[in-house]
């Protein structure tokens, strides 16, 4: 019986999220792929997916046995590039979608390190604040700052993603330190495309309303009037992390922040014949970045 097979089946059934496009995905057909997933519930004695005749679902007993398998099947797969990556070479066009302000921040100051190393190797860096479409635009993969436990692709962790408030010396020397989080509604907040902050504090999430007298779009125009003393704002430490250090900025309500979910990702739609290219790219950030990155180095977080 091919256990590992029906693993991959099942694995490709959940991304694919059709067993007609799983099966056109292993090149079988739609009969074959029901009796293997049938075969994989009756050997295991639970019901793994839900089925309409619209849509397939995973059940609790499905959701949990599909990260374990995920899991598998990376390991093996890494196992098996591992004996590979002798023959495979780096080589060709990689297509990178990144946020703006981290794409020039901590990817374009490093990039000469990469391309020296994987010399047949073409960077094409898109950045954007939108949220692409990796599949449908093309990207190889893609850098996202999010909590992607829902996420139906790929997504390796590449640097953990703290943000804390903080202001100007010059703008708490006019209008106070606050001291708890319920003085925050009497301060200027400023953000950008957010009208609420959900922050983790001491007794657990609470969210605080954005009203301030700066709309933008920009998450650099929002940097740039914290910095000019507008107000406070709830920021990366990747983003402020010199500034905080310095004394540029100094941090507000330390005890509340963002970041027990949220980390950087790397996100590509699958693992499966993983391209050299990708490999290299994402273990060069995820080395470049480590456990506690660069931009936290020295900062009480």
């Amino acid at each position: 019986m091919d256990r590992f097979g029906d693993l991959d089946v099942f694995a490709h059934v959940v991304t694919a999220k059709s067993m007609s496009a799983a099966g056109r995905q292993l090149n079988l057909s739609p009969a074959v792929i029901s009796k293997r997933i049938r075969r994989l519930e009756e050997r295991l004695g639970v019901r793994l997916l839900q089925r309409t005749t619209r849509q397939l679902s995973l059940t609790e007993a499905g959701q949990g046995f599909y990260e374990r398998v995920v899991s598998i099947l990376s390991s093996v797969e890494d196992a098996e590039a591992w004996v590979a990556s002798g023959a495979g070479q780096v080589r060709g066009t990689l297509r990178v979608s990144a946020p703006t302000s981290f794409g020039r921040l901590h990817i374009a100051p490093h990039l000469k390190p990469f391309l020296d190393a994987n010399p047949q190797v073409t960077v094409d860096l898109v950045l954007s604040d939108a949220f692409v479409d990796v599949v449908g635009e093309g990207f190889d993969l893609a850098v996202r700052i999010a909590d992607l436990q829902d996420s139906s692709l790929v997504a390796k962790r590449l640097a953990p993603n703290h943000r804390v408030l903080c202001a100007a010396p010059s703008y708490l020397a006019t209008q106070g330190l606050p001291t708890d989080i319920e003085e925050l509604s009497r301060h200027t907040l400023i953000a950008h495309n957010a009208d609420h902050w959900r922050l983790d504090g001491p007794e657990g999430p609470v969210s605080v309303r954005v009203n301030g007298p700066l709309r933008t779009n920009s998450s650099e125009v929002v940097r740039e009037a914290l910095i000019a003393g507008l107000g406070i704002a709830l920021r990366s430490t990747w983003d402020v992390g010199p500034e905080l250090k310095s004394g540029v900025l100094q941090r507000v309500l330390p005890d509340y922040s963002v970041g027990r979910r949220v980390a950087v990702h790397a996100v590509y739609p699958s693992r499966r014949h993983m391209e050299q290219k990708v490999r290299a790219f994402v273990d060069y950030l995820g080395d470049l970045y480590g456990a506690t990155p660069y931009w936290d180095a020295g900062l009480a977080l």
